[in-house]
């Protein structure tokens, strides 16, 4: 793929489905170098798709063809009595990096939260050797805080 031709940034549809649950395994390959269960991701991203409180998804498009996407999931915030949206599941395709995709993508977010009037501010995690993409966050207005993220991973019976 050379220069994606013009950018549409949308919401994600059903048709999109498969083609996010293969960026999210191929970023989890990239990022983590962990190859996910497919049927756990591909029902992960079915039932996120199916119940907005779960996760919203939005894909960039060019030439019909879907080059990047992210998921959006929200935070209640008692001390700013608003919602922090939480930037996810951000994956662009290599022939795409570097041509603005992903800003397009997180344009679109800003312009949402702004026009929802309850957001007070927009989140993500970057995996802490993946330069390049702290660069594009930076570039983008982000900040790294001063918070650190812990996790306690629980076992669930299987589905």
């Amino acid at each position: 793929m050379n220069a994606p031709g013009p950018l549409e940034v949308r919401a994600a549809r059903t048709a999109d489905l498969a083609a996010i649950a293969d960026f999210n395994a191929a970023m989890a390959l990239e990022t983590e170098a962990r190859a996910l269960d497919r049927a756990v991701l591909g029902r992960g991203v079915e039932r996120a798709f199916g119940d907005p409180a779960r996760g919203r998804y939005f894909v960039a498009e060019s030439e019909g063809r879907v080059v990047g996407c992210l998921m959006l999931t929200t935070e209640w915030s008692d001390w700013r009595d608003g919602w922090f949206w939480w930037i996810q599941s951000v994956y662009v395709a290599p022939a795409a990096r570097g041509r603005g995709v992903y800003a397009a993508l997180h344009g679109h977010v800003r312009e949402a939260a702004h026009a929802a009037g309850d957001v007070v501010g927009l989140r993500l995690y970057a995996e802490r050797h993946n330069l390049r993409a702290q660069r594009t966050y930076r570039r983008l207005g982000m900040v790294e805080t001063d918070y650190l993220l812990f996790e306690e991973l629980l076992e669930r019976p299987a589905l």
